[in-house]
């Protein structure tokens, strides 16, 4: 090897040496630089108490929201629309007009059964008088037994054909007042399906308009068949609120009506109806809503935030904070869940143990942790100088204030 070389490798040798020396003292004095080593350093997490309150069980399904009656307005006698009274989408009372048909026909008619009644009436006293005069001459062998006789058939006809009258005019009258189209029920209208001056027919299938009634108005839901015995036993006037899709904030409360009287073999739900008054209209029929049905409430039952229940091998279990600021490994049982996000521990807590609800992921048992509120941030390191020998503060040269 020529002496070049030689100085060469000695030269490398060397540089790798110091930077081997360099490294390994970084990392020495690592723990040292950022205040002791990680085991001493407590661990920053949210800690909640576990509270004893009443929780309301819900059940939790999908729901239609139906009116509770639609009807379907048509005409019930022909002729010609002489005016539409109501406007699309209004609140329409019962018994209201809604629209008029031409009454000049059937007001004809009604005039006609009028007149003929009036007519046989005449003819009904004419033969009453006269019957009542072959009585008297009966007595003096005036009148023949048989001439009386076939005069109080005369009546008889009469008085049978004087009611037909009265029948035909009754119907008359009736025809003449389906010409005013009335709202069977209260409710919305919808839109308008026949304009002013078309004919309509008694017998089309085409209504005028379809009225909903939206007060009270209801909604259908499912829920599946294990859950049958529980909304029974629960009793009959069960509380239900009504939640939007979007956001799930709570639009309507209402109450059980229906528990329908059989089983969906298919699907394995039983149906449910509940009521709402829908005063503010918050319900529409055809909605779709999600339906939240108390079915009970456990009274005192300990909970705890929903993400403080971990799961693993051995079962769901929290992290218990200690007097001392360590944590522990608390199994638990979980039970159902509770507003608010929080869920019920059936076994395992009591009230007022702290458990770790966030920052979980960074512990182990007997780790020791900064409990801090929901909220609140932990406290800012202190900054680093030459002396703690942080190499971000150190290398950072003093900042020169302005005009000094």
């Amino acid at each position: 090897m020529s002496r070049g070389k030689l100085i060469v490798v000695v030269i490398a040798v060397a540089l790798a040496g110091l930077i081997g020396y360099r490294t390994f003292s970084n990392s020495a004095s690592s723990p040292r630089r950022f205040g002791g080593s990680d085991a001493d350093t407590p661990i920053p997490v949210t800690a909640v108490a576990a509270a004893s309150e009443n929780v309301v069980l819900n059940l939790d399904a999908l729901g239609t929201v139906q009116a509770l009656n639609t009807v379907s307005v048509r005409p019930q006698v022909g002729g010609q629309i002489e005016a539409i009274l109501f406007k699309e989408g209004q609140e329409i009372a019962k018994d209201e007009v809604i629209a008029r048909i031409d009454a000049r026909s059937y007001q004809t008619q009604l005039d006609q059964a009028a007149a003929k009644k009036k007519q046989d009436e005449a003819l009904l006293a004419g033969a009453r008088s006269t019957l009542k005069r072959y009585e008297e001459l009966i007595q003096k062998n005036f009148v023949a037994a048989q001439d009386l006789e076939n005069q109080r058939h005369t009546v008889r006809q009469l008085e049978a054909t004087v009611a037909a009258d009265e029948a035909a005019v009754a119907n008359a009258r009736v025809q003449l007042g389906y010409t005013v189209i009335k709202a069977p029920i209260a409710g919305l209208a919808g839109i308008r399906q026949v304009d002013v001056g078309n004919l309509v027919q008694g017998s089309q299938t085409d209504a005028i308009v379809v009225l909903t009634q939206v007060h009270p108005i209801n909604v259908l839901f499912t829920l599946p068949e294990q859950q049958l015995e529980r909304v029974r036993a629960a009793g009959p006037a069960l509380k239900v609120s009504a939640r939007d899709r979007g956001d799930n904030r709570e639009v309507a409360e209402g109450m059980l009506s229906v528990i329908d009287n059989q089983i969906d073999s298919t699907t394995g739900t039983f149906k449910l109806k509940a009521e709402f008054a829908n005063d503010g209209n918050t319900l529409w029929p055809g909605q779709f809503v999600n339906v939240r049905l108390e079915v009970g409430e456990i009274a005192n039952a300990v909970t705890v935030p929903t993400q403080a229940v971990q799961r693993g091998p051995d079962g769901s279990y929290v992290y218990l904070v200690k007097e001392d600021s360590s944590v522990a490994l608390q199994p638990v049982k979980p039970g159902t869940e509770a507003p608010g996000g929080k869920t019920v521990v059936l076994e395992g807590l009591k009230a007022g143990d702290r458990v770790v609800s966030e920052g979980q992921f960074r512990l182990k048992p007997g780790s020791r942790v900064l409990a801090l509120t929901p909220g609140e941030t932990p406290p800012p390191a202190p900054a680093g100088d030459a002396k703690s020998g942080d190499p971000a503060k150190s290398a950072e040269p003093p900042r020169r204030r302005r005009g000094g």
